[in-house]
């Protein structure tokens, strides 16, 4: 399979879409941040210093998946049409597990803005308590799920 965002000539380029049909999409990603036990007390206790770590979090995922395209530098602008980021804290990991949702109808998927909003919130996150622990190990971002549009629909294994 050839890669879309290079030329002929090997050059980087944004990939046409215009031809491609509008269809409904949909993108879910996860991705966790993993932290001591003592560090996960302050998420679900609420005493981080600087506020609500899953709730600024949340807020910042959606925003970046709304800038998506000004990060990376290839991706279309899109008009999302939902974005929802849910931050779950689990004693087991232990941290916080996050997924992404984003939908769009359009000519071209959101697995990139569903991938950069775990990211961002998972940022966030660890910005949120670094001052309690720097060590947090963020990781497992990957697209769970794909749907619409010509290559339809993409689920990964559990």
């Amino acid at each position: 399979m050839a890669l879309t965002h290079f030329d002929a000539s090997g050059q980087a380029h944004m990939v046409d879409v215009s031809d491609k049909a509008v269809t409904s999409r949909v993108a879910v990603a996860e991705g966790w941040v993993k932290m001591l036990p003592e560090t996960l007390a302050h998420v679900e206790a609420g005493t981080s210093k600087k506020g609500d770590v899953l709730g600024i979090a949340r807020l910042a995922g959606i925003m970046g998946a709304k800038k998506t395209s000004e990060l990376i530098p290839l991706c279309h602008p899109l008009p999302i049409t939902k974005v929802s980021v849910e931050l779950v804290p689990d004693a087991d990991l232990p941290g916080v597990r996050i997924s992404a949702t984003v939908k769009t109808t359009g000519q071209t998927g959101v697995e990139m803005e569903a991938l950069t909003a775990v990211s961002t919130a998972a940022l966030t996150v660890y910005d949120m308590l670094k001052a309690v622990e720097k060590s947090m190990e963020i990781g497992g971002v990957r697209v769970t799920l794909k749907d619409g549009g010509k290559s339809g629909r993409y689920e990964a294994a559990p």
